[in-house]
C-alpha cells in the first residue's frame, strides 16, 4: 500500500526525522490559512501516488498566503497523470544548498534488506542508477544484527561529505530502517534529503510503501487497506470482497484455485491464442461464497465473452465449487457461457451437477481453452 507524501512524513516526525513545517489542506481555504501560519513562502504539494509529479505541475511555489489561496484553486481537481488532485501539502519552502538521497528497501533475491545512499538526489536519482552506479553506496542488512549508524558512516565514505554532513546523513539512514522494520514497509525513500543553509538535512519529499500482507498489524490504515488509487472499479470491488483479483486488457474471464493454477491458465490461454480478462484466485478453501462472489464479478465485467473456470481439488471440493457456480450463473441477470475444467476431489458429484445444468466440463486443461476460445 503507497502512502501519501504527508503520510510518509508523519510517520518519519514520529521517529524524530526532520521534515519541513506543514500541513495538509483539503481546500483552497485551507491552503491560504496554512500558508499564513507559516508565515513564509511556500511549496503547494499535491498528493497523489504517482511519481514525477513535479514535472507534471503537481508543485507549485508561492511566496504568500494570498497567493497559495489562488495556486491551490487552480491545483484542486485537476488530473495529473490520471489522478484527481483532492488534498494538498503545505509547507516551508526549504532553502536548499545541497539534495543527497536515501531509501530502504527489499532485496528479494538477497532476501534482505537493502540500503542506498547517494551525495546527489533528486528527481532523476533513476537515471543516476544507470547511468553512474558508482555514485550509489549499497549495502545490505544483516536481519540479525540490524543496521547501526557506524555501518551508515561507513557506506557514505566512498563520498566528498564533510563531517557534518556525514554524520547527520548517517543518523538519517540508520534511523530509516528502523521506520522500516517497525512499519513493515518494502520501501522507505527521502529524495531529496535537503541540506539548508543551516547545516541541518531535512526530508523534503518521502516515500512509503507498506506491505499489504502486513496491514493487519496496523489498524491505522484500516480504512484504507481496501482503497488503491490505481485499482480499476472491478479491483476496488473485489478488494471490498476480499477476492485476489487483477483486471487484464482480454476478453475470457478466467477463474481459478490456486494462485499458480491460475497463472498457468492464464499462460494457456494465450499459448492457444485467446486473451484472459483478469486473475481471479478464489483460494485453497473452494468457499461457496467466495466462489459465487468472484464469478459473478468476473460476470459483470463487460468486455468478458466467456468464462473459464479450472479446479484442482484437493482441499477444495468439486461439487461444492460445481454448486457456487451454479448459484452464481442464477443469480446474475447477464448470461454468458462458462466452461469449466474440474479434477479431484467429488469430482465425479461436481460434473454431474454441471452437466445437468448445462454447464461443459473438461478433464484435460488444454481442451478446456480451446473450447472457451471458441466460445
Amino acid at each position: 500500500m503507497k502512502l501519501f507524501e504527508f503520510e510518509a512524513k508523519n510517520i518519519l516526525k514520529d521517529y524524530g526525522l526532520p521534515v519541513p513545517t506543514g500541513d495538509i489542506a483539503r481546500n483552497p481555504d485551507e491552503a491560504e490559512a496554512i500558508a499564513h501560519r507559516i508565515g513564509r513562502p511556500v511549496a503547494l504539494k499535491a498528493q497523489i501516488l504517482v511519481s514525477s509529479r513535479g514535472k507534471s505541475g503537481g508543485i507549485k511555489f508561492v511566496n504568500d498566503a494570498t497567493e497559495a489561496r489562488k495556486v491551490a484553486s487552480n491545483l484542486f481537481d485537476r488530473t495529473i497523470k490520471g489522478e484527481t488532485v483532492s488534498s494538498l501539502l503545505v509547507e516551508e519552502k526549504l532553502g536548499i544548498t545541497a539534495q543527497f538521497y536515501a531509501s530502504v528497501a527489499i532485496d528479494r533475491q538477497a532476501r534482505t534488506y537493502i540500503i542506498l545512499a547517494a551525495a546527489e538526489g533528486g528527481i532523476d536519482i533513476e537515471d543516476t542508477a544507470l547511468t553512474s552506479p558508482n555514485k550509489i553506496s549499497r549495502r545490505w542488512a544483516d536481519p540479525d544484527t540490524g543496521f547501526s549508524q557506524p555501518a551508515a558512516v561507513e557506506m557514505l565514505r566512498q563520498f566528498s561529505l564533510t563531517d557534518n554532513d556525514t554524520n547527520r546523513f548517517a543518523a538519517i539512514i540508520s534511523s530509516l530502517y528502523t521506520v522500516t522494520l517497525e512499519n513493515d514497509a518494502e520501501l522507505v525513500e527521502i529524495n531529496p534529503l535537503a541540506r539548508i543553509a543551516s547545516g541541518e538535512l531535512i526530508a523534503a519529499d518521502a516515500r512509503i510503501i507498506v506491505d499489504d500482507n502486513a496491514l493487519f498489524r496496523h489498524p491505522e490504515f484500516k480504512e484504507r487497506s481496501s482503497v488503491r488509487m490505481d485499482d480499476t472499479s472491478l479491483e476496488a470491488e473485489a478488494r471490498k470482497q476480499n477476492l485476489a483479483y487483477v483486471d487484464l486488457d482480454g476478453d475470457i474471464g478466467i477463474v481459478g484455485n490456486g494462485a499458480g493454477l491460475v497463472m498457468a491458465t492464464l499462460d494457456l490461454v494465450n499459448h492457444f491464442g485467446g486473451r484472459p480478462a483478469n486473475f481471479l484466485d478464489i483460494g485453497g478453501g473452494g468457499n461457496v461464497d467466495i466462489t459465487r462472489k468472484g464469478l459473478r464479478l468476473v460476470i459483470s465485467n463487460p468486455r468478458v465473452k466467456a468464462i473459464l473456470v479450472n479446479i484442482l481439488g484437493g482441499i477444495t471440493r468439486c461439487d461444492i465449487v460445481a454448486r457456487a457456480i451454479i448459484e452464481a450463473l442464477n443469480e446474475s441477470t447477464v448470461k454468458k457461457p462458462v466452461v469449466v475444467r474440474m479434477m479431484g476431489t467429488n469430482e465425479a458429484e461436481g460434473t454431474r451437477l454441471l452437466h445437468r445444468a448445462g454447464i461443459n466440463t473438461y478433464p484435460d486443461p488444454e481442451k478446456a481453452v480451446e473450447a472457451v476460445i471458441k466460445l
